[in-house]
């Protein structure tokens, strides 16, 4: 996978976490942290994503619902 080198600033509480959870969890970088923290952001963006489309009114799915067909096998 390709890098991208950011540069990014974070005020003294938040720089202290992120070198005491590379230590906690044993990684080799801050950067690795930072990658862990997007990653999950991503992922709770996605849930939050899917949970809407999925409470979303599909009239096509409505209409296919209540076509009067079962799931079953016959």
């Amino acid at each position: 996978m390709s890098q991208q080198k950011l540069s990014v600033s974070v005020p003294r509480p938040l720089a202290r976490f992120i070198e005491e959870y590379r230590r906690e969890h044993n990684l080799k970088t801050k950067s690795s942290v930072v990658e862990r923290a997007l990653e999950a952001l991503r992922e709770k963006e996605l849930e939050q994503a899917y949970a809407l489309a999925s409470k979303e009114n599909d009239q096509a799915w409505d209409a296919t619902v209540a076509d009067g067909l079962r799931d079953e096998p016959w």
